[in-house]
């Protein structure tokens, strides 16, 4: 059997040829011959031809070979991929070493096929082993990224690395490359014009792609080798299932504790706790309690993600469920922003002269009232871009010694050295306290220990949350 295989708008189109007097070019599409069962090809009985999510390519091309088809395949044509004139004719190279866990964790994705999720600890060396991927594969290759911070840092990162020209889709460019660097903003609004372009695609922070919306980047790109960086793969809302369906399994792990000591800087984590004053104490205990009384008498039990969406439609037409969802706003804001806990930061930054320290919120408003009062830099969603770099390059070269970041520092940031990091709020998910915990576990010069504080609010949901992580 002949099958040719073609792109088209973010699909495969999979095409049984007729065994024409002419060569290959001239062999027309045969209605009356049938197709293999092949993963996510839809037969059009019409035309006698099949489609699919362009992701499905690399199954459908194993799948054709198992049944010993013929196969023309123009999905990835050369004569255009790069976007470029002259590509990856000389190829890539790089000067990193890697250390063994990092060859153990590229030779783990190449042994699964050239797909699959690395989970990694901040500051263990993501970037190292996907350039290292990049360069035994040396075909062209797209790193899709969350923000524009991390679109520069890889734009640096490559165009130091290799002698090839770093296309780059986001933060005002749409230039392609052989190697080119997008945000996912971008990747999803291109996706189906470049599907066919390259044959490598890096997904750094991969859990970003359970997004409804950001899935459709994996689907729509062909490429057959896929690599997703993580430090916490897992989701609360089991959206990685379907990132492992469009990229593969996560096929290698490391945590902080297999690293902290060797490659990573030991580190201690202090809790403290601090009690709501008795205002806050009444005004917490009344909000929590509407909440609590609400989701009891409704049966909800918040023993999955649907649960909490199932709330919120609710309050779209139902006064209570509403009131139930403002009143547990309102105490999560109580107990985060606790009064107490500022004077306890007073304290730690006292302790702490002579290190450099980050303060981690929820809130904007907490930032800048820390800011005001302990001469803080700040940097929220509202900082602008130049002035974030120069608060950190400021903070990498010791003019600053602390700033304050609402959320903005967790990921897709380039945050310079620190060794003290203080949690004074936040969602209380797995990956956002492990994300901070990473911002101060770069290894010392000196082969001191990071400490990171994490302030609570004693008897509330909080401490809960936490007592439950530890």
């Amino acid at each position: 059997m002949d099958v040719r295989l073609t792109y088209e708008d973010g699909t495969i189109r999979v095409v049984p040829r007729g065994n024409g007097a002419g060569g290959d070019a001239d062999r027309e599409p045969d209605p009356l011959a049938p197709l293999p069962p092949l993963p996510g090809v839809e037969s059009d009985p019409r035309s006698g031809t099949g489609r699919a999510p362009a992701y499905r390519y690399a199954a459908i091309r194993r799948a054709l070979e198992v049944a010993g088809a013929s196969v023309e395949d123009r999905v990835l044509d050369a004569s255009d991929r790069a976007g470029a004139e002259g590509g990856l004719d000389e190829g890539l190279s790089t000067d990193y070493d890697l250390r063994e866990y990092q060859r153990e964790a590229l030779d783990a994705w190449r042994d699964a096929g050239d797909r699959g999720v690395l989970e990694l600890p901040t500051g263990a060396g993501k970037t190292v082993i996907a350039i290292r991927a990049m360069v035994e594969l040396g075909v062209p290759t797209l790193v899709v990224v969350p923000t524009v911070d991390l679109l520069d840092q890889w734009q640096r990162e490559l165009e130091a690395e290799f002698d090839v020209p770093i296309g780059r889709f986001g933060g005002g460019e749409q230039r392609r490359e052989a190697v080119t660097v997008s945000t996912y903003d971008s990747a999803y609004l291109k996706a189906a014009d470049v599907g066919d372009a390259f044959e490598f695609v890096v997904f750094d922070e991969v859990h970003h792609l359970g997004g409804e919306g950001y899935r459709d980047v994996a689907r729509l790109l062909a490429a057959p080798a896929r690599l997703g960086l993580t430090a916490t793969f897992e989701r609360p809302d089991g959206a990685h299932e379907t990132v492992a369906e469009l990229i593969g399994d996560r096929v290698y792990a490391l945590d902080v504790d297999d690293l902290a000591g060797d490659h990573l800087a030991p580190y201690d984590i202090r809790r403290i706790e601090v009690e709501l004053t008795p205002d806050e104490r009444e005004r917490y205990d009344e909000r929590q309690g509407t909440f609590v009384e609400y989701v009891r008498d409704a049966g909800i039990t918040f023993t999955s993600g649907s649960d909490y969406r199932e709330l919120v439609k609710r309050s779209g037409n139902d006064p209570a469920a509403r009131e139930a969802l403002l009143a547990k706003q309102d105490a999560r804001e109580i107990m985060m922003n606790a009064r107490r806990k500022v004077d306890r930061l007073e304290s730690i930054l006292d302790r702490h002269r002579e290190d450099r320290v980050i303060v981690f919120t929820a809130h904007t408003d907490l930032v800048y009232r820390l800011s005001e009062r302990f001469l803080l830099p700040a940097i929220t969603a509202e900082t602008g871009a130049k002035e974030r770099r120069e608060i950190l390059e400021r903070f990498r070269e010791g003019t600053y010694g602390r700033v304050v970041a609402a959320n903005v520092l967790d990921e897709g940031v380039d945050v310079p050295d620190a060794n003290v990091a203080v949690v004074l709020s936040g969602s209380g998910s797995e990956r956002e306290f492990t994300q901070r915990l990473g911002r101060v576990l770069r290894p010392k010069e000196d082969g001191g220990r990071a400490i990171l504080y994490e302030v609570v609010s004693a008897e509330t949901a909080e401490e809960r949350v936490a007592s439950r992580r530890r």
